[in-house]
């Protein structure tokens, strides 16, 4: 399935997986916000559904992007 970043801006940036987009906000997702433009932009996605940012060593779960209240974020420096 092909990805696509398709805007970005300060207080996130969407991504469009086959025919459906969704939103990656920087409050919740905090390892993008020392990311420059181009890291965001080189995403890959993996079967079955979880985007993928080789540089920037992330992965994100679809289903945590649709249900976040399902999915509580913690992060560990």
């Amino acid at each position: 399935m092909e990805c696509n970043l398709t805007s970005i801006n300060d207080i996130g940036f969407w991504v469009l997986v086959g025919d459906k987009e969704y939103f990656v906000p920087f409050a919740d997702y905090p390892g993008f916000k020392e990311s420059s433009i181009d890291q965001i932009f080189q995403l890959d996605f993996l079967p079955p559904s979880q985007l993928h940012w080789k540089d920037l060593d992330i992965d994100i779960e679809l289903e945590a992007l649709s249900k976040p209240e399902s999915f509580p974020l913690l992060f560990k420096k």
